[in-house]
């Protein structure tokens, strides 16, 4: 009796487990960018431990009516890929290696997703 007793607890807890909501992935760290304020002063935009498998457009450039931002760095745990377009579209797209990815002046953003 109590064999049974043990083994329907056991598997009480694991229903609950499997059962129980996941948390998002995320990845884990810093990304960072430089963009141009409305005022026209450079300012660095960032996201800490942004979620994966989703685009995300960059605030103060994340709208194809205003100037793109610039210099992207990947501090994350995750590949970042930067596109030059809002929404993740477009052809013009480059991907930011983990940890240490990162592109100069030249390599404009405006959405990102990470893997």
């Amino acid at each position: 009796m109590r064999f049974r007793r043990s083994v329907a607890a056991a598997f009480g807890a694991l229903t609950l487990v499997l059962a129980a909501p996941t948390s998002a992935s995320a990845a884990e760290g810093q990304f960072r960018y430089t963009y141009l304020t409305d005022e026209g002063y450079e300012a660095v935009g960032f996201l800490n431990n942004p979620p994966s498998g989703e685009c995300i457009n960059l605030y103060g450039v994340g709208s194809d009516d205003l100037p793109p931002g610039h210099s992207p760095k990947n501090r994350t745990d995750a590949t970042a890929v930067v596109f030059l377009n809002a929404d993740c579209e477009g052809d013009a797209f480059f991907s930011l290696r983990p940890h240490t990815g990162g592109g100069s002046e030249r390599l404009k953003v405006r959405s990102v997703v990470f893997s």
